[in-house]
């Protein structure tokens, strides 16, 4: 049975991530505490303190999240007693900008899935950090920046596995 705490840390969480999908800035930074940082590991981009973390949701995320056709799959959820870390499936055609995951490449039109790790840190009832992982070779595979022949690199069907572990692993 899940805590008090743990439903008002989900709570918050779901309303973070529906203000950044609705383009809601005032609401996604009302759920953040007073000295946050987000984080995307693969490109390094995101920003430090309210300050930084505000612009780069303005400018880069908040309404900006994803192409209109994106699909998120929640994989699994784990709620501990200061962090949430989500497993989604996201997918959706390039047919849009999207900085925060591929800052400086022009939409390419093709389909992209990929699993993410989102780690979600609290402090309080506010979030103080997240930290976003996901194979960035795979989704560059997959709009054809790089050629995965020859390399340790599998496109979508690394995201399909995670939906369904009967797809037999790669020799």
């Amino acid at each position: 049975m899940a805590s008090e705490r743990h439903q008002q840390m989900v709570a918050q969480f779901e309303k973070h991530v529906g203000a950044e999908l609705e383009g809601d800035l005032d609401t996604t930074m009302a759920t953040m505490g007073a000295d946050p940082h987000l984080h995307n590991v693969p490109t390094m981009v995101g920003g430090n303190g309210r300050a930084g973390v505000r612009d780069f949701y303005r400018d880069h995320l908040v309404g900006k999240f994803f192409p209109p056709d994106v699909k998120m799959r929640s994989v699994s959820r784990t709620v501990g007693q200061d962090r949430i870390v989500d497993e989604v499936v996201i997918s959706f055609t390039h047919t849009t900008v999207i900085d925060w995951m591929l800052p400086g490449v022009a939409p390419t039109g093709k389909p992209v899935e990929v699993a993410f790790a989102v780690i979600v840190g609290f402090q309080g009832n506010k979030i103080a950090h997240e930290h976003i992982y996901w194979d960035q070779a795979s989704v560059l595979a997959q709009i054809g920046l790089i050629d995965p022949a020859g390399l340790p690199v599998v496109g979508a069907e690394g995201a399909r596995r995670v939906l369904n572990p009967q797809i037999p692993p790669r020799d």
